[in-house]
């Protein structure tokens, strides 16, 4: 049985992966949180590497405040890229394999056409630098490594864009809901059973795109999330090409997911199913 450490078990994918880990018994899964392990303390992360064995580390832990990190910038370098780095060097010296959550950020939004994992990277706010950053950090350090970058994660689980969504039509009946971004809204319950299945097939290291297929504007999205829970006629929701923010995001992010496809030997939820899906099951 091989042994999985897992990081940052208190955010959505933490807790995703901590559900789809009773469906893969194959692994002996355990689960830390900040307060247990936290991966910007150098020598707390080193010491528990030698008292306890791993096979493989699922790394979740991650700055995430889009917006803050603008004002943030240190933070959010610290925990995306410096961390990643000591974490990468520690599965290095226990011959761990690493896998790491990226993000469709990287990208600055200009193509107009799904983002293959070869094409080049240019964050256009400091959240995508530094997500990029620990992925040129791990390259460098460590060969045996999974790179999954992904977009739009959403969940049952903690604040996002779905569970915002519900809670606004609880509160307001009107909401404007910006069409300037498209990309792919991605159920991370369906990325936590990628991230198993990654370990599971082992296949070439390096970076993969995980996203649901299709892709939507977050109007798109909000307006889904109304009709598939049957609340659309409480909620008056208007588009806006605006919105005012305090980072700039791409513009275009969807992820060309071929890779890791043919890889895995998988078929991909188009995000609406992966939408209603999560409904049912919820």
């Amino acid at each position: 049985m091989k042994r999985v450490l897992i990081t940052g078990a208190h955010g959505q994918l933490g807790r995703c992966l901590r559900d789809a880990s009773e469906r893969f018994v194959d692994f002996e899964c355990t689960f830390v949180t900040k307060e247990q392990l936290d991966i910007c303390a150098s020598e707390s992360l080193s010491a528990y590497f030698k008292k306890y064995t791993f096979d493989y580390c699922i790394n979740t832990a991650a700055y995430t405040h889009v917006e803050k990190a603008e004002a943030e910038t240190k933070e959010a370098f610290s925990i995306n890229a410096e961390a990643v780095a000591t974490l990468s060097e520690v599965c290095k010296i226990n011959q761990v394999v690493l896998l790491h959550i990226s993000t469709d950020y990287v990208f600055d939004g200009t193509k107009r056409s799904p983002y293959l994992e070869t094409d080049s990277t240019s964050p256009v706010n400091v959240y995508g630098a530094s997500k990029l950053k620990g992925e040129q950090q791990i390259a460098e350090i460590l060969e045996e490594h999974y790179i999954i970058r992904t977009s739009w994660l959403y969940s049952q689980y903690r604040k996002n864009f779905y569970t915002s969504m519900l809670r606004f039509a609880e509160e307001k009946r009107e909401l404007s809901i910006t069409t300037a971004e498209t990309g792919t809204p991605t159920n991370a319950n369906d990325l936590a059973e990628i991230c198993f299945q990654m370990l599971q097939k082992n296949p070439k290291y390096g970076i993969y795109n995980f996203s649901n297929t299709g892709e939507a504007t977050w109007y798109d999205f909000a307006a889904a999330i109304f009709k598939y829970h049957g609340i659309s006629s409480s909620v008056s929701l208007h588009k806006t090409d605006f919105f005012k923010t305090e980072a700039k995001r791409p513009a275009y992010s969807v992820l060309n997911t071929h890779k890791i496809s043919q890889a895995l030997s998988i078929n991909i939820n188009n995000w609406e199913e992966s939408l209603k899906a999560l409904i049912e099951k919820v």
